[in-house]
């Protein structure tokens, strides 16, 4: 039984003998790279980066809903893909307006 599943998920369209698996298989090296971005500061974050890699995501993970075969793999990395730049920008404002609300209260004072 085990033998013949593994067996379908080889020869699947999909599957590790097809460009349909290796891409993003390998794209998701972007998103393992945006959570290890998680320890640097926020304000070493690019609001032009992070943006790219959450539209770039979302617009994927959609047209891979779309095409045939359906490939899994595709639409998980692109979702992780833009959560984890999602979770970034909202770093990154998080930040930002708090350092502005820092700097307009210290020019009150």
């Amino acid at each position: 039984m085990a033998n013949s599943k593994l067996q379908a998920i080889w020869n699947h369209p999909a599957g590790p003998k097809t460009i349909h698996f290796w891409a993003p298989t390998f794209k998701w090296g972007l998103t393992i790279a945006n959570i290890l971005d998680s320890s640097k500061p926020p304000e070493d974050l690019s609001y032009a980066q992070q943006s790219v890699l959450a539209c770039s995501g979302l617009i994927w993970a959609r047209y891979s809903t779309l095409i045939k075969p359906k490939n899994w793999n595709l639409v998980s990395v692109n979702l992780g893909m833009s959560l984890t730049a999602l979770f970034q920008l909202s770093r990154k404002i998080q930040h930002d307006s708090s350092a502005k609300n820092q700097q307009a209260s210290a020019e009150e004072e």
